[in-house]
């Protein structure tokens, strides 16, 4: 089945993207000033100037660079002449040249010293810019500005007496909070009997679907130094989200996304090995700093949640293609689940910091009677191998950067809250068939 999705136009703006290989290098950045001004103001960042900022210590480096290749043949002059003069007997004249080599070793140290600061500070610069949103992403600020891409699967009709999954959990007794606000803090379940199992069948249907359909499994640490979380873009975008173990400098990941993306960092892939198709299961931390309200109870947010994901590395051609094709597999998925679900295609200012296009799932709480999201499928172009350095030479023997996407597949809280309300009944909660051989039972009494 395919999906109806507005298809990338091949219009003068993304021509450029795709043969410059997008991405937020400074020789990109100088060569189209206007272009990522304008790219910029889509995905509402607050900082135009710091492009012309850049573009200023782009110039200071370049220019120092070139005093330093100036300085540096005159010094390798001098020092020949030196030689010279010596052969000559020219001792004063060569004791001249030598005072002229000195002076040229100090300047050159000073001028060094002034280009390694100055790289420093532009560097500190380029990785304060979010990715440039791809030519489709739409115009806006908020959520209410996403644009309804499709919706499917069927909207139940709840019997009388039907209630949120916070309810139901405590009926079945599926998850334990109060005991995991005691082991650990508020946010952090405990699951349980029933709920626990639940749990693990729902991971391992998701790797199941997910290797069946050429994804290779991977079960990655759980912490993370930095380079790998400057590597895909959580830093320094989310640090303050992120659990922090300070006297080892390891953050507690916030998706499997990190860990297996950074697996090729620095490294040089064969092109016939694209796509890279990965998957894997973990638990994943965040701290959510400032949620509150009715869109925290239950498990609708929470800390610590477990989660599968898909990540591929393709050939920047293809990465358009892949993208609907990571999509429809997770529409696939929640089809399997019998959820009502839409799809989203975010606005700029929804957008995530590293992201250049995202499309986002949401299940219908029939009980809630609200949208939860459950996965975000997005393309990244070049922004994450940009800084990690994964390359490819293609047929030219020209060196690229590969494409890198993911996508949640799935979220298990917000699939769990909806299962749970959607399929309630007098007599139970009835699972839709796919998790009966997985679960053991056909519903949870």
């Amino acid at each position: 089945m395919l999906l109806h999705f507005e298809m990338v136009t091949k219009n003068a703006k993304h021509y450029l993207w795709q043969n410059l290989l997008k991405m937020l290098q400074i020789s990109f950045i100088r060569q189209n000033v206007e272009l990522v001004k304008e790219r910029l103001s889509v995905k509402q960042f607050g900082n135009i100037s710091l492009v012309d900022i850049v573009v200023a210590l782009d110039e200071q480096v370049r220019k120092l660079k070139v005093e330093t290749e100036t300085l540096q043949s005159a010094l390798n002059n001098a020092s020949k002449a030196i030689g010279v003069l010596i052969g000559k007997g020219e001792k004063e004249a060569a004791e001249q040249k030598r005072a002229e080599v000195t002076a040229h070793k100090t300047t050159m140290q000073q001028l060094n010293e002034a280009l390694i600061l100055a790289e420093k500070q532009l560097q500190e610069e380029l990785i304060k810019f979010p990715n440039l949103p791809h030519a489709t992403v739409p115009l806006g600020k908020t959520p209410e500005d996403n644009v309804v891409v499709r919706e499917g699967g069927i909207h139940p009709s709840l019997p009388e007496g039907s209630v949120p999954h916070w309810d139901l959990i405590k009926k079945y007794d599926l998850v334990d909070f109060e005991t995991g606000a005691k082991i650990t803090g508020s946010g952090f379940p405990l699951y349980k009997g029933k709920g626990a199992k639940l749990q693990r069948a729902l991971i391992q249907y998701f790797l199941d679907y997910n290797t069946t359909a050429g994804y290779t499994e991977y079960l990655p640490p759980l912490m993370v130094n930095e380079a790998s979380a400057y590597g895909t873009g959580q830093l320094p975008d989310k640090e303050g989200q992120m659990y922090h173990a300070t006297i080892d400098g390891f953050y507690l990941i916030p998706t499997a996304e990190v860990p297996i993306t950074n697996i090729y960092r620095d490294e040089m892939v064969k092109e016939a090995e694209l796509p890279i198709k990965m998957t894997a299961y973990t638990p994943c931390f965040r701290r959510e700093a400032g949620s509150f309200g009715s869109d925290v109870r239950g498990l609708n947010r929470v800390h610590q949640f477990d989660k599968v994901e898909i990540i591929q590395l393709v050939n920047p051609a293809d990465s358009d293609a892949v993208l609907i094709e990571m999509v429809l597999h997770v529409e696939q998925l929640l089809q399997a689940l019998e959820l009502p679900y839409r799809i989203l295609r975010l606005c700029g200012g929804d957008m995530g910091f590293a992201s250049a296009i995202t499309y986002d799932f949401e299940v219908f709480s029939a009980a809630q009677q609200k949208w939860l999201e459950v996965s975000s499928v997005s393309n990244f172009e070049t922004f994450q191998s940009n800084r990690m350095k994964i390359r490819f030479k293609n047929g030219d023997g020209k060196t690229q950067l590969v494409h890198t996407l993911n996508g949640s597949s799935l979220a298990l809280p917000r699939i769990v809250a909806c299962l749970l309300e959607n399929n309630q009944t007098a007599e139970g909660i009835h699972l839709p068939k796919i998790l009966h051989s997985y679960f053991g039972n056909s519903s949870i009494n």
